[in-house]
């Protein structure tokens, strides 16, 4: 259970997070919300696709991480150790507090062996790594207010189409996930000048086009997936020794 409360440089002063990737330290995410001014780093690497928030129905962007609950398959290939890491990541297990910073005190990145990065100096003065921490908050918070008008937009256009993903396994399994949403180029060919015009000059049609040229990457997760599924095949039919 959660346990979030504002960083005090007294009360911390010695404490230290384990900030590196790692399933053990909460990666294992399918799907992580992420901001539009991430999606020139994250283009190049993830799908960038919509979902529906569970409780309030309202939609979001986020990068797609693998095609199973829990599931992140770019913490399995080493090729992949030093791809940009999406904010909401990077962050934990830091929130924000109104205008301060809190922390998870429960968050399995508290290192509790004396390794980790230092949060503070024996002086009590953030190190370089909190700095860090705070410079991301300030990105982070702005850009979910820009992500959200961007998305609006998108609604109001009616820009937003359902995607169903069907991938079959060279293990003889499927998949389909049907909870994301991407953009309908129909409909945006289909604009009036007027509307392309306005979304060039609010950077949204840069943003769009980099939306669609990440579903290329959907092909190369099925293809990591199916690594992952037959390294698991061939493990359970390994003879024993």
């Amino acid at each position: 259970m959660a346990n979030i409360v504002p960083l005090n440089s007294v009360v911390h002063r010695t404490l230290r997070v384990q900030a590196g990737a790692a399933a053990r330290r909460g990666d294992t995410q399918r799907f992580v919300a992420v901001i539009v001014n991430e999606f020139s780093l994250l283009a190049p690497h993830y799908p960038i696709l919509l979902s529906k928030d569970a409780d309030t129905g309202t939609f979001y962007c986020g990068a797609m991480l693998g095609f199973d609950p829990g599931e992140n398959l770019y913490l399995h290939d080493p090729r992949d150790a030093d791809l940009y890491r999406p904010l909401n990541l990077q962050r934990g297990p830091f929130f924000t507090a109104g205008s301060e910073l809190a922390i998870d005190l429960e968050s399995p990145r508290i290192a509790s062996d004396g390794e980790g990065e230092p949060l503070f100096n024996e002086s009590g003065v953030p190190t370089a790594y909190l700095e860090s921490i705070m410079a991301l908050m300030r990105e982070l918070q702005p850009g979910l207010k820009r992500t959200k008008v961007f998305v609006s937009t998108l609604m109001e256009m009616k820009l937003v189409e359902p995607m169903t993903i069907d991938v079959a396994f060279d293990d003889g399994t499927k998949r389909q996930v049907t909870d994301l949403y991407t953009i309908d180029q129909e409909a945006l060919r289909a604009l009036a000048d007027a509307p392309v015009v306005e979304l060039f000059r609010r950077g949204y049609l840069q943003l769009i086009y980099l939306m669609i040229g990440s579903l290329k990457h959907i092909p190369r997760l099925a293809q990591a997936k199916n690594r992952r599924l037959l390294e698991g095949s061939e493990s359970l039919g390994a003879a024993p020794r």
